[in-house]
């Protein structure tokens, strides 16, 4: 350690091996991205806050996913974009620290919204007189306010905690990945974090894998139920509902499971650029699609949202607008 420098800041590397060249046009990818999220995760927040009609149970958790989506976008891409922007790579440790926290907690949280949407599913199409007996929106707002609490005080504060207290000495503090996570700012470490990432990882696992089986289980049973449904009409669009839903669930899921298996069970380490991108495909590509897949593609939401729309119109074109 005497012929290591202890550093406080880490270079963000973000997509390693573009030209900077493309620098602009890497930001304002990154910069449309973003604006994509905020509008229509914001949208369905708006919609489902405002909208009497729309405080259902399938909708609250849908706005809950919006909320954390649109959370982890703000804390991961404005950096992001700055880095290719500005040429502001480098962030203080501690935000470092800040932001890995807020990267597992928001992607855990995700995990487990998604399960709740999946069940939420499974019982509205297998139960359907006695769904507003069993799902009502006092127990899916617990339910939801549960989930925000037991994700943030579980693993991912300690491991983040622990990960404040260790020395980076490392000759180089580039991190080349998007944004900091725990595998990522460990390996700058002088000291050995083997025990640190392993219970990360076990952690990772269990939000993935725990969830992932729950969400499996209850689309089978759905499509059990809808197959030996005589109502042709309710079976066409259950299905739907059901294929577009699992695109949403194996975009989130199976390039994020495929990263940590590699990565620490079969040992293998993947190209920097390559990990980035999986990076990116299942963080960040989801968020913009979870919104217009769950929601805007609704019947009842395209109209309600229309009307705001036209009652907006309205107003402007009558001067009713201060």
């Amino acid at each position: 350690m005497t012929n290591q420098t202890i550093i406080s800041e880490v270079i963000l590397v973000g997509f390693p091996g573009i030209p900077e060249d493309i620098h602009n046009l890497v930001s304002t990818a990154l910069f449309l991205v973003y604006m994509i999220s905020l509008t229509a995760n914001g949208t369905v927040i708006c919609l489902v806050t405002f909208n009497a009609y729309l405080h259902q149970p399938m909708y609250l958790v849908i706005a809950n996913l919006a909320a954390s989506d649109l959370l982890f976008d703000t804390v991961t891409l404005p950096k992001l974009i700055a880095r290719y922007w500005f040429g502001s790579s480098s962030i203080h440790f501690k935000a470092c620290v800040f932001q890995m926290f807020f990267v597992h907690y928001l992607g855990s949280l995700d995990s487990f919204l998604l399960m709740l949407m999946a069940v939420d599913r499974y019982v509205a199409i297998s139960q359907p007189l006695r769904y507003t007996l069993i799902i009502t929106n006092k127990k899916i707002v617990i339910i939801c306010a549960i989930l925000w609490i037991f994700v943030a005080t579980s693993t991912n504060a300690t491991s983040a905690v622990q990960v404040s207290e260790i020395v980076l000495c490392r000759p180089s503090s580039k991190i080349n990945t998007l944004f900091c996570t725990v595998s990522a700012v460990s390996a700058l470490s002088c000291t050995d974090t083997t025990f640190l990432r392993r219970v990360a990882f076990v952690f990772a696992m269990v939000v993935l894998l725990v969830p992932l089986g729950l969400i499996l289980i209850s689309y089978i049973l759905i499509m059990v139920e809808i197959f030996t449904s005589s109502r042709s009409e309710n079976w066409r669009k259950a299905f739907y509902t059901c294929t577009t839903h699992l695109l949403v669930v194996a975009l989130y899921y199976v390039p994020r499971s495929f990263v940590y298996i590699v990565s620490n069970i079969a040992l293998i380490t993947l190209k920097s650029d390559i990990n980035a991108l999986l990076l990116f495909l299942y963080s960040v590509v989801p968020h913009m699609a979870n919104p217009v897949i769950y929601f805007l593609r609704t019947k009842e939401i395209r109209k309600t949202l229309e009307k705001f729309i036209q009652k907006v119109k309205y107003r402007v074109g009558h001067g009713l607008v201060s």
